[in-house]
């Protein structure tokens, strides 16, 4: 009779963004535990980006610090957050080893302290690095997604996506200058097509009608996450918020203009490269307000441009 696997449970119980930052972390728990059965403590709704990820065996579906139902892991690795709701939920499930940050109110939480002001990729790293286990920060590739029946089989590769929603006002870019920006390529010749979640499909709708394009280019709620990374995978760029859009173009290699506001690039923009340009006038905010970062409002329309110009004449060459 074949022995039970040991788990290693990992909680990151967050958004799109927040899983394809923990990519590196999760690769590297990947290398350094090779016989354990990874068990990733996150939103359900993910679960289609796993086979792109190539690190975790099994989805466990939790939304934010848990509770996580799950019981004595032989590790469990908290890449959700600073604590110590997250610690908590984590040692109530008693793991055999705790891999976090410490905090000041979880005594006997052992762990480097938490680090502000670093990129959201290489805090992950270093935690790990600290346990010693070695993390590659530039380890964010994905795997190539095929394209399904299902999806948006008309586009073939060489779109403008253009992904005008995000989880915040704060981080929302307004929707008349989303559609400027996809008139202006769409005249120039480039077939622009614009996402979003279903929730998102007002938005979506209201883009393209302001920028005079065909119904037929708003995709958004009628892809699912592994159709959405196929459609990015094969497009020429990706024009968006600091969302987590911008991180599936990044870890798919494919050119994207992130717009961001509130928070600075440095800390959760895309890697620096010449395949990504990260607009920011400096200011920094509230990145869960319920209005437009002034900051990013202080991004303009012809700026998008000039950035997606140069990029699309890069791709073409």
């Amino acid at each position: 009779m074949a022995l039970a696997r040991p788990v290693l449970l990992v909680l990151r119980g967050l958004g799109l963004g927040d899983l394809l930052t923990g990519v590196p972390a999760l690769r590297a728990l990947r290398r350094a535990h090779p016989d354990h059965r990874i068990v990733l403590a996150t939103p359900a709704h993910l679960a289609g980006l796993l086979p792109l990820i190539g690190a975790v065996d099994e989805l466990l579906d939790v939304s934010g610090p848990g509770p996580v139902p799950f019981s004595t892991p032989d590790v469990a690795v908290n890449l959700h957050g600073s604590g110590p709701q997250s610690i908590m939920a984590l040692r109530r499930i008693r793991p055999g080893r705790l891999l976090t940050h410490a905090h000041p109110a979880v005594p006997g939480a052992d762990g480097p302290p938490w680090p502000a002001d670093v990129h959201e990729v290489r805090r992950w790293c270093a935690l790990l690095e600290w346990y010693g286990i070695a993390a590659d920060p530039e380890d964010l590739h994905l795997r190539d997604a095929p394209l399904s029946d299902r999806g948006p089989g008309a586009y073939g590769g060489g779109e403008v996506v253009v992904h005008p929603g995000a989880a915040s006002e704060a981080r929302r870019w307004p929707p008349d200058r989303f559609a400027r920006v996809a008139a202006e390529l769409s005249r120039l010749g480039h077939q622009v097509v614009i996402t979003g979640t279903p929730a998102e499909g007002a938005l979506a709708r209201q883009t393209a009608a302001l920028a005079g394009l065909p119904d037929a280019c708003v995709l958004a709620g009628r892809t699912d996450l592994p159709d959405l990374a196929a459609l990015v995978s094969r497009a020429a760029l990706v024009i968006c918020g600091d969302t987590g859009m911008s991180h599936l173009a990044a870890g798919l290699g494919t050119p994207s203009v992130v717009l961001c506001g509130p928070v600075s690039p440095e800390l959760w923009g895309p890697p620096r490269s010449p395949r990504h340009v990260a607009l920011w006038t400096g200011r920094t905010g509230d990145p869960h307000g319920d209005r437009p970062d002034p900051g990013l409002l202080e991004i303009d329309v012809p700026e998008v441009l000039d950035a997606a110009r140069g990029l699309l004449e890069v791709s073409v060459r």
